[in-house]
């Protein structure tokens, strides 16, 4: 299972860092990924890190902005958020997929439960 955390209101160029804990299986050789989704919009890849190597991916619109890291011992991933837009305003999930650090939503396998985020101007 994943749950995340975290969500909340933030004015513009505020911070904010979400957590998801991992449970009930070993997410060591997985890829634990960041995806959002906006009123109207589709699921956008955020970011994603290969728990096993440290990997990191970041999607465009995030790229200098937000940082995604893990704490081993806790099974936890967090995404610190920086410099926050209200175009940041969305939905946060965090998936898991076996290796690969893909972009595509489909490609995950196990999805927490969502936790918003809103920005205001």
């Amino acid at each position: 299972q994943l749950q995340a955390s975290g969500g909340g209101t933030v004015q513009a160029g505020g911070s904010l860092r979400l957590s998801c804990t991992a449970s009930g299986r070993t997410f060591s050789r997985y890829v634990m990924g960041w995806f959002r989704q906006a009123p109207g919009k589709e699921r956008e890849f955020v970011a994603g890190i290969n728990w096993s190597s440290g990997s990191t991916r970041y999607g465009d619109s995030v790229k200098g902005r937000f940082t995604i890291s893990r704490d081993n011992a806790k099974n936890t991933v967090y995404l610190q958020m920086s410099s926050l837009e209200p175009e940041d305003t969305a939905v946060y999930y965090c998936a898991a997929v076996y290796a690969s650090l893909f972009t595509t939503p489909s490609e995950y396998d196990y999805w927490g439960k969502g936790t918003l985020v809103t920005v205001s101007s």
